[in-house]
């Protein structure tokens, strides 16, 4: 797997990455996270691009390997990659990797602080140092490690990292609690819904 900036040629791609999370979620019970229709609509996941925040992972679907090894490359800026539209899909043929054909499978931003929605806490962060905000964490089913990818990913660029999460979203809750972050208390969304936040 590699990880590269997000472009606004991938918005097509992504959109079955988020519709497949939400089947996630809706089969766990969590009924009522990215509800909205169209969510997360383009005009967000833009802005996450335009901050430099919005990332993808594709994997190779040619090789075998379908996990992040000693042999994989994190692909950053300025590396050179070209979306294959030719046919519509969602394949990518990446100059770093001489041509071989990957395919976006996980989306995710990775914003730096401050964020405004952490500013009223019920309860106490960790710290008051800058951080890295995880949000829109989506991917394919089949695809495993992800979670873990990013957190390592996310931890290369930050020393400390946020994240929230709907209070039904058990996977996720699960999976952050597995990586090392606390619990600090209840935020609020920009629409006054509650979200559980951690900080490591």
């Amino acid at each position: 797997m590699v990880i590269r900036p997000a472009t606004p040629f991938d918005l097509p791609a992504l959109r079955p990455v988020f519709e497949a999370a939400k089947a996630i979620m809706r089969a766990d019970g969590n009924l009522e996270q990215w509800s909205a229709p169209g969510f997360p609509d383009d005009s967000l996941l833009l802005r996450d691009i335009d901050r430099g925040g919005g990332y993808v992972i594709l994997r190779d679907e040619i090789s075998p390997r379908a996990s992040l090894g000693r042999d994989d490359k994190v692909i950053t800026p300025g590396d050179g990659y070209a979306v294959n539209r030719s046919n519509g899909s969602s394949v990518i043929s990446s100059g770093a990797e001489g041509g071989v054909e990957k395919s976006i499978v996980a989306y995710f931003a990775l914003l730096p602080s401050p964020e405004p929605t952490y500013d009223v806490i019920d309860g106490a962060w960790l710290t008051d140092e800058p951080y890295g905000v995880i949000h829109r964490m989506a991917s394919y089913p089949e695809v495993h490690g992800i979670f873990s990818t990013i957190i390592d990913y996310a931890a290369v660029r930050y020393a400390h990292l946020r994240i929230d999460t709907h209070r039904d979203n058990r996977i996720m809750q699960h999976l952050i609690g597995k990586h090392g972050f606390t619990y600090c208390g209840i935020i609020w969304l920009q629409d006054g819904t509650e979200r559980l936040a951690y900080e490591r």
